[in-house]
């Protein structure tokens, strides 16, 4: 099994601390497998709960304190597994933590739009929250190397990184995983937590999203494509970016007349996904997006190191009306860095104008050279 880097923090903050655990993610990125992890090396009396068992998902929503006292007597731990599936989950794991203080809660859901809804307010300063991506490039040098890591750098563009794909030994196996996964789990949550009308549209919008990754996407456009109104592509943005298939970077701005700010670009969590989505595996010597996938790999793996590393800065693009554009961009701790991503070039020809708009700030150009010091 590779080792997860929220392995040891989650164990730091059950033990050391008197809070509990939500752990947020995708499926199928291994969250009930980093749990039981976490369990047996920290040796406490463990409840199992699966929330689709009838009898206990029944217990944990009941609200009724006694029942839920007769549930959890004698253990240390309870382990509840898909916690988005138990009505009022928030609201009762509430009830066990102020009764309870010193049983701890670990929580998982693969639905971050419902299960924050159901948890964020009830729990507020009672649980520390955690997001579980695919796995990041310090994950997999960590379990061989950086020269490994390195070798391998186009299939992990091209096939992305989610955990059960590096169990499979040849791109075949891989490409089938990959295709059962967008097909099977990747709109799962969406559908049966959210009101979808229609769902076909969701799979034809990630369809037109994918084509465009790095460049700036119009709702209106999008809207138009596929028959419906902006306001809808908007919403079913909203819950693809929540249930962690995709990631919005808005553009910076500090009010200068000469920036562009009104559309978002748009990335994929997992490039496996995307490259499945459009059904294109080919090699980057032989495709036309290969800077917009480079792009894509470097923004997704910075917001995993800085999720993983609590980095907390905002990040944002930035373009000028004359074409000036900074591929991304990092503002946090009263300092402002610019990054420009280039896979094959080593010069920019956009730094001068970013630094004369902002002559505070910094500048990095990132290419194969050192895109590991970027992202791990």
């Amino acid at each position: 099994m590779i080792k997860r880097i929220l392995e040891k923090q989650i164990i730091e903050r059950l033990t050391k601390t008197k809070k509990s655990v939500v752990l947020y993610g995708p499926r199928q990125v291994g969250k009930t497998t980093l749990a039981k992890s976490i369990i047996k090396k920290i040796g406490l009396k463990t409840l199992f709960i699966n929330a689709d068992d009838k009898i206990y998902n029944d217990t944990l929503s009941s609200q009724d304190i006694n029942k839920i006292d007769r549930l959890i007597a004698g253990y240390q731990l309870i382990f509840i597994d898909e916690a988005q599936k138990i009505e009022n989950i928030g609201i009762n794991m509430k009830l066990i933590i102020d009764s309870h203080p010193e049983i701890r809660i670990l929580a998982t859901g693969s639905s971050s739009f419902d299960l924050s809804n159901k948890v964020a307010e009830p729990l507020t300063g009672r649980v520390w929250t955690y997001t579980l991506f695919p796995l990041n490039c310090k994950e997999l040098i960590d379990e061989s190397s950086e020269f490994e890591y390195d070798r391998n750098l186009e299939k992990n563009i091209l096939y992305g990184s989610y955990p059960e794909l590096f169990m499979y030994k040849n791109l075949k196996d891989q490409t089938a995983y990959l295709k059962q996964l967008t097909n099977s789990y990747l709109y799962k949550d969406i559908l049966e937590y959210a009101d979808i009308k229609h769902a076909d549209k969701i799979n034809k919008l990630l369809k037109l999203i994918a084509l465009q990754i790095g460049n700036e996407v119009s709702l209106s456009e999008l809207g138009t494509a596929l028959g419906i109104s902006k306001e809808t592509v908007a919403r079913y943005l909203e819950l693809l970016e929540k249930s962690f298939v995709i990631f919005t970077l808005r553009g910076f701005s500090r009010n200068l007349r000469k920036e562009v700010t009104k559309m978002n670009k748009i990335y994929f969590i997992d490039l496996g996904v995307r490259n499945s989505i459009i059904e294109n595996f080919n090699s980057l010597e032989f495709r036309n997006d290969t800077g917009a996938l480079w792009e894509n790999f470097l923004v997704i793996e910075r917001m995993k190191k800085n999720n993983y590393k609590q980095n907390f800065v905002s990040p944002y693009f930035w373009r000028l009306h004359t074409g000036a554009e900074i591929d991304y961009l990092e503002d946090g701790g009263g300092k402002l860095a610019g990054f420009e991503f280039k896979f094959a070039k080593n010069n920019s020809k956009s730094k001068d104008s970013w630094l004369k708009t902002y002559p505070e700030s910094t500048f990095k150009l990132i290419n194969k050279k050192n895109y590991l010091d970027f992202i791990k």
